[in-house]
């Protein structure tokens, strides 16, 4: 194996990082309810691959599991802000063969929230010598890059959205700048730009994977609105525009699957950013966002027929929503040879 290669998070994993949610973290008016998440899902990943866990110092993770489960379990002490670790989590590569960690800045979407304590736990981990001895480390925190702002499909294609370009990450860097970075970074002949699609509430600037995600090398999984006096309408209908223009690595239109509408949730008047294309791709399932009404079962269907040998999992992620976000959001995959 030569070059760089992304790995797509359908890819064989090695473990799953997920930051424990604590009582100085802004889950701390319902963090018994965000816990009983946290372990829900936690034991499906449990079940099929390692689950890597950052916990501050003297909280005892391994009581919600069973002898069986901890197996697999690994518990690293560190203090964070908060428990996004798709967005504060490093983003593996293989370079040349290696397995490779790239440790990219994370300032809180654009300096919205505190991120100092999230912006040091990939350096803490791979100095504490959590992965195995062969894994590489890169620092690159001088470069705000979150990992729910891109996907890859494995083949040299990274999709992301104009998220890269919102103040406060990365200018007065121009998309072509970005895209030539991304390249060089991640070893990526092309890069497929949404500039359409939001969702409200969401704090990301409309990460990529709140909207569209790759299900395998010509399958692009996303959000569809049919509703014609929905605020999304008009975004979601330009973005659905923007990906049927796009052509997968070997030149053919994508196989788009259309996931519906999350039902509206509000929190205190505010709508939240509630969306099924924020599901987790683990070793033989899928790990996807319920939020107890009737497309959850429509999602379901849609999502097993284009993952037809994995289970597809329903995970309550009710109170996720309510810090604006969801399962992707609150997990990191590592691919097979890491930890």
């Amino acid at each position: 194996m030569c070059g760089i290669v992304f790995p797509a998070e359908w890819y064989p994993q090695s473990g799953v990082l997920v930051t424990w949610p604590h009582a100085g973290t802004d889950w701390c008016n319902m963090l018994e309810e965000v816990i009983t998440c946290y372990v829900a899902f936690s034991k499906e990943i449990l079940k099929r691959e390692k689950l890597l866990v950052i916990v501050p110092p003297s909280l005892n993770v391994r009581q919600y599991f069973c002898d069986e489960e901890q197996k697999n379990l690994i518990c690293v002490e560190a203090e964070s802000n908060d428990s996004w670790s798709r967005d504060h989590g490093a983003i593996s590569v293989f370079i040349d063969g290696r397995p490779t960690l790239i440790d990219f800045g994370f300032n809180g979407w654009g300096l919205k929230f505190a991120a100092n304590l999230d912006n040091l736990i990939t350096g803490k981990l791979f100095d504490k010598g959590t992965f195995k001895p062969e894994t590489d480390y890169q620092n690159r925190l001088d470069f705000i890059l979150e990992g729910g702002s891109i996907e890859s499909d494995g083949k040299g294609t990274i999709l992301t959205t104009a998220c890269l370009l919102a103040p406060n990450r990365n200018q007065p860097l121009t998309q072509e700048q970005i895209d030539d970075y991304l390249k060089k970074t991640f070893g990526a002949e092309r890069i497929l730009w949404l500039h359409h699609g939001y969702l409200a509430g969401d704090d990301t600037d409309s990460h990529v994977d709140t909207l569209a995600r790759f299900c395998d090398e010509e399958t692009i999984a996303y959000v569809k609105c049919d509703d014609e006096n929905d605020e999304h309408f008009g975004e979601l209908k330009a973005m659905e525009a923007e990906l049927k223009s796009f052509v997968a690595y070997n030149g053919k239109p994508y196989k788009l699957v259309p996931l519906p509408m999350a039902d509206a949730v509000f929190e205190e008047g505010q709508r939240l950013p509630a969306t099924y294309a924020n599901f987790l791709i683990i070793n033989k399932a899928v790990l996807l966002p319920y939020y107890g009404t009737p497309k959850d079962e429509i999602a379901t269907k849609q999502l097993q027929e284009v993952f037809p040998d994995r289970e597809i999992v329903g995970v309550d992620c009710r109170v996720l929503v309510r810090q604006h976000g969801s399962l992707h959001c609150v997990t990191m995959q590592f691919p097979d040879g890491i930890i």
